[in-house]
């Protein structure tokens, strides 16, 4: 695998090895020398975020035999909260 490098001095880690190091836009690098002459690189470890739940978060495994589709309707668009909005109905 290669990449050429820019006149600026930047390279694109390819995707495949962004994804194999979990590597996202705005993460950070430390590249490291070797005995051997070779560099490595490796991401710098940072403190886990939290992330905001999706509200299809509460659908997973909430598949049953005899479900409703307007339960589901409901979750997915939260219709109940537009009860009160009178351009709603």
């Amino acid at each position: 695998m290669s990449t050429t490098i820019t006149v600026k001095g930047q390279v694109t880690i390819p995707k495949n090895l962004r994804d194999h190091l979990g590597l996202q836009s705005g993460d950070r690098i430390d590249f490291e020398f070797a005995e051997d002459g070779s560099v490595r690189l490796r991401p710098v470890n940072k403190p886990p975020t939290r992330s905001k739940k999706s509200r299809f978060a509460a659908l997973v495994g909430a598949r049953r035999r005899g479900g409703r589709t307007d339960r589901l309707m409901e979750m997915l668009r939260g219709y109940a909260s537009d009860e009160d909005d009178p351009g709603f109905r």
